[in-house]
């Protein structure tokens, strides 16, 4: 099957979509996630394949995102199962009145239609993308990277199964079977059968999408995160948070990739910061490179999604310069201040604009899980639309329902 020939399917499974009922999609998740279950041999099995071949291109962090084991596995079906527990988005009515002229107008939420998923080496993103579009009554279009396309295929095989079981149409469900770039530009441009796409990876990815679609395209992902060590700070606090936004993944978008420190303690806590973050290499602004050792920053570290065990490290005045080089470097994805000065944690809070601004809280929690939505099709730094975790109530548009009796103007 060519990638058009899925693409006129899964259109066509797009007009009965919003017909379906919610229990039928719970059962349907149900089923899906059952037939997972079973299927997890085989996952494991095309995965360790897919490691392997991705070895010799991929570091070790890349290659931890495209690794799956038993828990991972165990976590993908949890998410699928508590997306299948939130309310239905379609269908609500958000908002009506009744004009002087007796019709009645009905605001209602309905699906997008056909919702296409670019992404790279992370396969767990397959059943992420492939329920939540599900379960809002969109048809997914999954586009997987080269380097997890047989993880990927023995995924939607399962999911596919799982909606058979339920008598439910299989090309809600899609993975395009050509991972090459061209089929990356087919979504692109394919106008008329795709009704949103949203990129979900690197810079180039995203880069590449928005540059080139000419159908309706999300922004997501890229996340040069900023933590900022305000004057007040617990000093013990902010750094178990660097850490965490630092360390426990460094892979993933949501860790920080920038640290700023008040001039005000610098020299008391770049020292301590140093000796916490001893196996992650610190970039340093000349200031802070005057106070401890490291290399010194280059033109692009402020401005470089690491993606490792990299952070870059600059010295600032107060808030108000904070949040300035904030909105000069960030990607608008999430920010944070640690602070016990409220009135400082309130300027961050104004002036900063991404998508989540923490206050004493690590940056790694902006995910669809951690923030209650069971999981998300990407993290939007746009405005429009969506903005932040897409989950369920993300993935729908409305349309206005107007009834009359025989009104005319």
């Amino acid at each position: 099957m060519t990638t058009k020939e899925m693409l006129l399917r899964a259109k066509q499974a797009s007009y009965s979509a919003p017909l379906l009922s919610h229990d039928k999609k719970v059962e349907a998740v149900g089923k899906m996630c059952r037939r997972l279950d079973l299927a997890r041999h085989y996952v494991l099995e095309a995965n360790a394949r897919d490691v392997e071949r991705a070895r010799e291109k991929l570091g070790a962090q890349m290659i931890d995102r495209l690794t799956l084991d038993g828990a991972r596995i165990d976590s993908m079906i949890a998410g699928m199962e508590q997306v299948s527990k939130l309310p239905d988005p379609v269908g609500k009515i958000v908002g009506e009145r009744r004009r002087p002229n007796g019709l009645l107008i009905r605001k209602v939420t309905v699906p997008l239609g056909v919702v296409a998923v670019i992404y790279e080496s992370r396969p767990n993103v397959t059943s992420d993308a492939a329920t939540l579009a599900f379960m809002s009554s969109n048809v997914a279009v999954l586009r997987c990277g080269g380097d997890c396309y047989e993880t990927s295929s023995v995924i939607v095989r399962a999911l596919r199964e799982g909606l058979s079981d339920a008598a439910v149409c299989e090309d809600m469900i899609n993975l395009v079977p050509d991972p090459s770039r061209k089929s990356a530009e087919e979504l692109m441009t394919a106008n008329g059968l795709v009704d949103v796409l949203i990129p979900r990876g690197g810079k180039g990815l995203i880069q590449s999408c928005l540059r080139n679609a000419t159908v309706p395209c999300i922004e997501t992902g890229t996340g040069i995160c900023h933590i900022y060590v305000e004057k007040t700070a617990d000093q013990d606090m902010a750094l178990d948070i660097i850490y965490n936004a630092k360390t426990s993944r460094p892979s993933v978008c949501n860790a920080a990739e920038v640290c700023l420190i008040d001039r005000a303690i610098a020299a008391e806590f770049l020292p301590k910061l140093k000796s916490r973050l001893d196996k992650v290499e610190l970039r340093l602004d000349p200031e802070a490179a005057g106070i401890i050792d490291g290399r010194p920053a280059g033109p692009d570290d402020f401005d470089t999604e690491f993606l490792d065990l990299v952070m870059a490290v600059g010295v600032v005045s107060d808030v108000y310069e904070a949040t300035e080089h904030i909105a000069l470097h960030s990607t608008h994805h999430s920010e944070a201040i640690i602070t016990r000065d409220p009135s400082a944690a309130d300027v961050f809070r104004q002036r900063v604009d991404s998508a989540a601004v923490y206050v004493n809280a690590s940056t790694r929690f902006t995910d669809g899980g951690e923030f209650g939505l069971g999981c998300e099709m990407g993290i939007s730094t746009q405005k429009l639309h969506a903005r932040g975790p897409m989950g369920l109530s993300e993935l729908v548009s409305y349309k206005y329902l107007i009834e009359g009796n025989g009104q005319i103007r």
